[in-house]
């Protein structure tokens, strides 16, 4: 099982959401996706879009303005 680790500090929406769609493509059954990036909106769609996807959010954590998501696929 791999982590794949992507940084959108910066960026705004769509392209966390965009990227974060894109790595859960690319990962395998079993892998997580962790998602680090400081756009608040980005913060609420992420999760909404996991569920929608029907995966699970493993933990959100933030620091200082930056959050880090990680989803289980």
């Amino acid at each position: 099982m791999a982590e794949i680790k992507i940084n959108v500090t910066g960026e705004t929406c769509p392209v966390p959401l965009v990227e974060t769609r894109k790595a859960l493509r690319q990962a395998m059954p079993g892998d997580t996706v962790a998602v680090t990036g400081n756009h608040p909106a980005s913060k609420r769609e992420i999760p909404m879009a996991v569920e929608a996807l029907g995966l699970s959010i493993e933990s959100i954590q933030e620091e200082a303005g930056i959050w880090t998501i990680k989803i289980k696929k």
